[in-house]
């Protein structure tokens, strides 16, 4: 495995095209049966909206770190306004085609105690002329990407699609489909193709043996003028075909909590790889874990990097590769974590020679919350605190060791023009806890003030007695 496929995710430019989906998540608790009719009552106390479908797909590239455009159909309505809504809120930049004579597809779920009540979808099947519409679009914006993935749940907007795939074959991109039609010349041209199970054997695929499945496989491909398969197999893992050979992968699944979006991630993951030269081994390999990630979570969601990092640890057995965000992108990945309901705390300090006293508080800071954000003294802020000789580690080798903590989730420097506060990173940041060491009072700790004023909190944590970077400079030094 080529562990720098994780620093290089940001460098895929992949255009997502299909159908979108606004999901809706009602939740609440039941504790009785309706009077009215054999059925449980759910009190609703809290209403979710996520992006779906072919969205879905652009929200996992996006959390990948990838560079990813949406384009797809949605109504004149007030559920396409919040689908545009949550897409800016996500950075996924859309062309939508807006007409008014269906709906945007929406999807009511109501949950009780982590379990699906019922779902509801509002849909109509869009029109041949929207369809084109979103042709024509696709075709003046293709020049721009690298790589289209086709997301098709069947509901019109990829009625031209092996059009579309012509086109973009033609331009030299690389193409992938998640199928719905059981007619997979539908997709001819097409590089990857990611069926499950159901679906391949709707499409005439046979499942009795191994053998058989690899035949079949290669069978389909070959009527249909696909190059590759990667078939989702549920609790049987995967099933890469290439032309030359055949790989199969377990299912990494610890918990099964909601498949919804699963596939949306797995062909979201495949492509993030492919899209920067990563071998359709690893891509898939990378996929099946990512898969595995997510079903443990509720809803449509998405895998990080930093998750899908610490998974291949664990798989590939190797804990001394760990996965450090690049500075630029911290603060998009803590929105995320946000959105995801996930409390953020942050503390500060140079950290130059890592300590037990420094691994005991962090593990403590991190206590408070979900996420770890850990504010890095620059060498050039630490050198103005002191003294020339510091620091005795540079800033990259500083934060390389803070991210292999398993305390610490992100690394942001900071001390920029002669700063050495990290208040306009605290801003940026915006934690609900704001952590700093016993020293200090909250009265003098910078940055209180926002925090609280914003809604958060501000805690000390007391220092390890005995343990100081000075300490061990003037140990090493006599």
């Amino acid at each position: 495995m080529d562990f720098s496929l994780f620093q290089r995710f940001s460098q895929a430019n992949i255009l997502v095209v299909g159908d979108v989906m606004l999901d809706r998540y009602w939740q609440g608790d039941t504790s009785r049966i309706s009077p009215e009719a054999p059925v449980p009552v759910v009190k609703v106390h809290q209403m979710d909206d996520k992006v779906g479908g072919a969205a879905n797909v652009a929200r996992n590239i996006a959390h990948l770190d990838g560079k990813v455009a949406l384009l797809g159909i949605i109504g004149d309505d007030t559920n396409g306004d919040e689908l545009e809504k949550q897409l800016n809120s996500e950075k996924i930049s859309s062309v939508l085609v807006r007409q008014s004579e269906q709906p945007t597809i929406t999807k009511l779920r109501v949950i009780s105690r982590h379990q699906q009540v019922v779902r509801l979808d509002f849909e109509q099947t869009f029109n041949q002329a929207s369809a084109q519409q979103l042709t024509e679009k696709f075709n003046a914006v293709v020049d721009d990407y690298d790589c289209i993935v086709f997301s098709d749940y069947n509901k019109g907007s990829l009625a031209n699609i092996t059009e579309m795939i012509a086109m973009a074959k033609a331009k030299g991109k690389l193409t992938l489909v998640d199928p719905k039609s059981s007619d997979l010349t539908t997709y001819a041209g097409a590089n990857y193709i990611t069926p499950n199970l159901k679906e391949f054997i709707d499409a005439g695929g046979k499942t009795t043996t191994e053998v058989e499945i690899e035949q079949s496989v290669r069978q389909l491909l070959s009527d249909a003028n696909i190059d590759n398969m990667l078939l989702t197999r549920s609790e049987q893992g995967m099933s890469l075909v290439t032309a030359d050979a055949k790989y199969d992968l377990a299912a990494q699944v610890l918990e099964v909590n909601d498949v919804t979006g699963a596939g949306d991630t797995v062909i979201a993951t495949l492509a993030c790889c492919l899209a920067i030269n990563a071998s359709a081994k690893d891509a898939a390999l990378l996929a099946n874990l990512a898969a595995g990630i997510v079903v443990g979570k509720l809803g449509a969601a998405c895998v990080t990097p930093e998750e899908l990092m610490a998974r291949l640890n664990q798989t590939e057995f190797k804990p001394d590769t760990h996965y450090q965000c690049p500075f630029e992108d911290v603060l998009q990945h803590i929105e995320f974590a946000r959105q995801s309901g996930e409390k953020i705390v942050f503390t500060n300090g140079c950290f130059d020679i890592l300590h037990a006293g420094h691994v005991r508080y962090l593990e403590k800071a991190k206590a408070l919350g979900d996420k770890l954000v850990l504010g890095l003294n620059n060498d050039a802020s630490i050198s103005r605190l002191k003294g020339p000789e510091r620091p005795i580690n540079p800033l990259d080798e500083r934060a390389s060791v803070m991210t292999a903590l398993a305390a610490v989730d992100w690394v942001i420097p900071f001390g920029e023009a002669g700063d050495d506060t990290p208040l306009e990173l605290i801003k940026a940041v915006k934690p609900d806890v704001l952590v700093k060491g016993g020293d200090y009072t909250i009265e003098t700790i910078v940055g209180a003030d926002f925090v609280l004023e914003s809604g958060g909190a501000v805690r000390t944590i007391d220092f390890v007695d005995g343990c100081s970077t000075t300490k061990i400079i003037e140990k090493i030094q006599s």
